[in-house]
C-alpha cells in the first residue's frame, strides 16, 4: 500500500485530536490536501527490543539518539504479502527509516530465528546487513505488536508534507511469529485521533494558520513507548529498571 522507498528522513509531531477537532481540521484542509489512494487502512507492525525492553527504555529518556526495529505490514498479510523490515531512528529530532521489503512468509521466518539470505540489489542487502547486526548484537526479540487504522493526506506542492490520521491505536503481546492479524487491546482509549504531521523543513504558511486557528498543539506520544509504559512495565516483564 506504499511506495517501496527503503530509506528516507524527516521531522515528525504528533497531535491528539478528539472528533469534532478532527471533522473541523479535515475541512479546513480540503483546498490544501487530497487523501491518498488507500483511504482508511490498517498499519500493523511488530515491535522487537531485549528481554528487559532496553531499547524502548532507552528512548523514554528522550536521548540525542535512539533506535528501534519493527517489521511492518500495510495491511493483515498473507504469506505472499509485501512487508518491511525496518530500522527507525532518530537523531536531534530528525527521523531516519531505514527498510528492505520481503514477503511476509520469509519475515516470520527471520522474527523466529533470524539467519542470512540474500536481497537482490546492494543497497537492499547493506540495510539488511546493518539489520542483521543490529538485531544480533542486542540479542532483539519480537516483543508486542501495534496496529491502528490509518488515513493520510498529501499535497502535490510538496511531497515532503505530508499528514495522517491514526485511529483505534491497539496492542498485543501474544501470538507475534504466526499469523499476524490486527486484535489487540486499546492503547491509549482517551485519544480520538493521533495526528502526525511528517515534514522535510517548515510546516507551510497556510497550515500554521489552521493549527492556530483550531488551538491545536503537538504532544509528545509514542506508540510503543506508551504501550511499554502503559501496559508492559506495570507486568513486570523484566527483571530490573534504570
Amino acid at each position: 500500500m506504499v511506495k517501496l522507498k527503503n530509506s528516507f528522513q524527516r521531522k515528525e509531531k504528533k497531535y491528539a485530536l478528539t472528533h469534532t477537532m478532527y471533522s473541523q481540521l479535515r475541512e479546513k484542509l480540503t483546498p490544501y490536501m487530497q487523501e491518498d489512494e488507500y483511504g482508511l487502512h490498517t498499519i500493523l507492525s511488530i515491535y522487537f527490543d531485549t528481554q528487559d525492553y532496553e531499547m524502548i527504555r532507552h528512548s523514554i529518556e528522550k536521548p540525542v539518539y535512539k533506535e528501534k526495529f519493527r517489521i511492518r505490514s500495510y495491511g493483515i498479510p498473507t504469506e505472499q504479502s509485501m512487508v518491511f523490515l525496518e530500522i527507525k531512528k532518530k537523531v536531534s529530532g530528525v527521523v531516519y527509516k531505514r527498510r528492505v521489503a520481503l514477503s511476509y512468509q520469509i519475515a516470520k521466518e527471520y522474527s523466529q530465528k533470524p539467519h542470512s539470505f540474500k536481497l537482490k540489489t546492494t543497497k537492499d542487502q547493506q540495510i539488511k546487513q546493518e539489520i542483521d547486526w543490529l538485531v544480533a548484537r542486542r540479542k532483539l526479540e519480537p516483543k508486542v505488536m501495534i496496529a491502528y487504522d490509518r488515513r493520510a493526506l498529501f499535497t502535490a506542492e510538496n511531497d515532503d508534507f505530508r499528514i495522517t490520521f491514526d485511529f483505534n491505536i491497539r496492542y498485543r503481546k501474544e501470538e507475534l511469529t504466526h499469523t499476524l492479524n490486527d486484535q489487540g487491546e486499546r492503547v491509549a482509549p482517551e485519544i480520538d485521533v493521533l495526528m502526525e504531521v511528517k515534514a522535510l523543513g517548515a510546516y507551510p504558511l497556510w497550515f500554521s494558520e489552521i493549527l492556530a486557528a483550531l488551538d491545536i498543539y503537538p504532544l509528545s506520544f509514542s506508540k510503543y513507548a506508551q504501550t511499554y509504559q502503559r501496559y508492559l512495565y506495570c507486568k513486570g516483564d523484566f527483571q530490573h529498571v534504570v
